[in-house]
This record gives structure tokens, sequence and C-alpha cells, in this order.
């Protein structure tokens, strides 16, 4: 027993900010409610468009719909966040998606559902979204302790990770039960449940050096990250990952072609539930220390999986390595967050988790039509394949490019000590006051 319990204490996850924080722990259970909410009409809407239209284009036009309002309010966003009151520009955000909601599910109540509002109701929950991110982001910084944020990444990422392989087949089983006006009448239930939580934190106010709010702003926060190549790096290796090796389109016809058109759900689960695995077991990333090279090799992984993916010819094995892929995306992801949040300004924070919204959002979308248009040419298996392997081309391009990005450490690195320096000035500050 006295043997097993320091093992575990490696293994699971670090639980520190968790006991720490209690504006952490406010966070993440609103996290975990809203997470598992917003499946619920992530899965209700393209099938109520599907039940009013009966085509495909129509459900596909709502990623047009979101992309741009992302992209536009994703910078904007930033740039508040930097300027305001982080925690009330949650609430704000959280107030007006819950409305959009609403109006959501009074359509659905109608005799007869209009179209036209599903669409534009999108866009806006995309532009709230944008919105919202870079605030709801950089507030982890501004209520865990430095050294404990790759530990409080970890548990954020076990309960998206949770919601992304539960929330589908449990939103699925509501509508199919109770139609999409029963997901939307829940997910309203789930903000408002969220807005009681984040109404009983403290404030999150922006730093004394900041701002007004503008284009000029938005422009220093994107000159920030061209003067951090390590920060490009970090952002172009997400990019180019997704970019190449984001095959989630083709799962139907991939499905189809391996004869095993039950696997779907399965096909569609086994990235998550890979992610799930090393977020449960992932105690271990938080005594890493050289983050970039912890990227570089995950990265790697990731690009090597989904090759072996495509090259597969068994469903079973095919499930296997995308589970795999997904335990290299959790890592990776360790990776990113905490290069950028142990390393950015506080008075910056909000504009670059802007940028981040951009490059973890973005190459997903480029990754579909890479991959749909490459298998109309080389098959649906070669796509996937030669995807996985010009991502790991790529990153293996961009790692030798910029080499700050493979030495990056953080008990040295001069960014994250200035900013370590930052933290312990503020605790110090609140520990006088109080």
């Amino acid at each position: 027993m006295t043997r097993t319990a320091p093992l575990l204490r490696r293994i699971l996850p670090d639980l520190t900010p968790w006991r720490a924080s209690r504006d952490f722990r406010l966070l993440w259970v609103s996290g975990c409610v809203t997470g598992f909410g917003s499946f619920l009409s992530f899965v209700a809407l393209p099938i109520q468009i599907k039940e009013l239209t009966g085509s495909t284009f129509a459900v596909g036009l709502v990623g047009a719909c979101e992309l741009v309002p992302l992209v536009v309010f994703g910078l904007w966003g930033g740039a508040l966040a930097d300027a305001l009151d982080r925690r009330r520009l949650v609430l704000l955000s959280e107030a007006g998606l819950a409305l959009l909601s609403a109006l959501m599910l009074a359509n659905a109540l109608l005799p007869h559902p209009m179209l036209w509002p599903i669409y534009l109701v999108a866009a806006l929950v995309a532009a709230l979204d944008g919105l919202q991110r870079p605030a709801l982001d950089s507030m982890v910084p501004r209520v865990v302790a430095h050294d404990q944020l790759p530990a409080a990444f970890a548990l954020n990422s076990l309960y998206r990770n949770v919601a992304s392989v539960a929330g589908p087949p449990l939103a699925g089983v509501v509508v199919a039960v109770a139609g999409a006006r029963s997901a939307y009448a829940l997910d309203l239930l789930t903000f408002l449940v969220s807005l009681a939580l984040i109404a009983r934190m403290r404030p999150v106010p922006p730093a004394e050096s900041a701002g007004a709010p503008s284009l000029r702003s938005i422009g220093q926060g994107l000159a920030y990250a061209w003067s951090r190549k390590d920060l490009l790096g970090t952002y172009a290796i997400d990019v180019v990952a997704m970019l190449f090796a984001y095959p989630v389109a083709l799962y139907p016809f991939l499905a189809s072609s391996l004869d095993a058109e039950w696997a779907l759900g399965l096909l569609y689960g086994a990235t998550a539930a890979g992610a799930l695995l090393v977020a449960a077991t992932g105690g271990w990333t938080a005594r890493v220390h050289r983050h970039g090279r912890m990227l570089l090799f995950a990265a790697l992984g990731w690009g090597g999986a989904m090759t072996l993916a495509g090259l597969a010819g068994n469903i079973w094995l095919v499930l296997l390595f995308l589970a795999v892929a997904g335990g290299a995306d959790q890592i990776s992801g360790v990776a990113r967050s905490t290069i950028w949040n142990q390393s950015i300004p506080d008075e910056l924070r909000g504009r670059l988790a802007g940028v981040e919204l951009l490059s973890y959002s973005v190459g997903p979308q480029l990754g579909q039509v890479r991959a749909g248009g490459m298998a109309a040419l080389a098959g649906v298996r070669g796509s996937i394949w030669a995807g996985g392997l010009l991502c790991v081309a790529g990153v293996l391009a961009l790692t030798a490019a910029i080499p700050k990005l493979l030495a990056w450490d953080s008990r040295t690195d001069p960014h994250a000590l200035a900013v370590r320096a930052q933290h312990e000035r503020r605790a110090a500050a609140v520990s006088v006051g109080s």
C-alpha cells in the first residue's frame, strides 16, 4: 500500500489547483455543466435542420455561418479581456448565450419552426463564444498559482474530454426520445447554473497598465506574438497538425470502406477516449519542464498515429490508432497551454488567448477541406495516411526552423521567469491587503 500511493500520485491528475483555489473550483464546475449542455445544442441543431430541409448542404452551411464571427470576435474578445474585468465579461457573454438558447427553444416550440433563426443564432453563438473564450482562458492564470498551471490545464482537459466522450451519445438520446426542444431547454438550464457559479467568483480586474480596447491594442497583441518565435511555433504546429491530420469529415466514408458502418460513433469518439485516458493518468505532465520538446514529440505522435490509422485495414486497429492520436493531442495541448500561460504577461493574456482561439479553431475547419479534397484524388484511406505523413514532415520542418521552441524550459525561459515574478508580486499584494 505504501508503494502504491506514491505511484498513484504520479499517475493520477494533480488536484492541487482544485484544493488551493476556490475560484478555480467554481470555474471548473461551471465548465463541466456547460460542457455537457453545449453538446445538447451541438447535436440538436443539425438534426433539426435535417428534419426541416432534408439537405446535407443546409446542414453544412452552419459551419460557414460560424467561422467568420468566431474569427472576428475572437480577436476583439481578446482585446476586451485585457481591458475589462474578465469575470464580468464571462458573465455577460454567458447571459447572452443563455438568451440565445432560449430563442432556439422558442423557435423549436413553434408549430412550424423556422430555418433562418437557426442560422442567425448559430452565427451569434459563435460571436459570443469568440468574445467569451479569451476571457475564460485568461482567467485561469489569475486564479491558479504559476507552478500549478499545467495541473489546472490537465483538470480542465479531463472534464472536456469526458464531455466529448459522453456528451454526444447522451445528447443523441435526449433528442431522439424528447426532441430538439427538450435539448434546448436543458442547455438553457445549464447556462443558468453556470451563471450562478461564475457570479460567486471574485472579480478579475484588468492590469493597471491596461488601455481601452481598440484595433491598435489588437495590433499590439499580434506584434507581441510575432516577436515571440517560440509562441509562433506553438501556433504553427497546432495549425499544421489540424490542417494535415484532422480527417473527421471522412469518418462516414472510412466506416463504409471498412464495412463497419456500425462503428461510426466509435470513430467519432476514439480520439476523445484516448485524450481522456491521458488526462485521467496525466499527473506526470506536471513534472515536465521542457515543454517545447514535449510538444514536438506529441505532434509527431499525432501525425504518426493518423498515418497508421489510414494504413490499417481493420476497424479495431483504426480505432486503436485514433485513440493513440487523441492521447498525443492531449499531451500536445498540455505543452501548448503551459507555454502560453506560464510565459505571456497578464496585460496581454486576453489578446494572445484570442490568437490561440484562431490557431485551434481555424485549423480543424481547413483540415476538413483538405481531407475531403485529397480524398477525391487519393481515396479516403489515402487522404488519411498521406495527411499524417504531411503532418510529421511539417512539424519536423517547423521545429528545425524555430530552435527556440525546442529549447523552451519553464525553469530558465526569461518570459516564464518574468511572469512567475509577476504572479508572486500579485500574490504578495493580495496577502498584505487581506
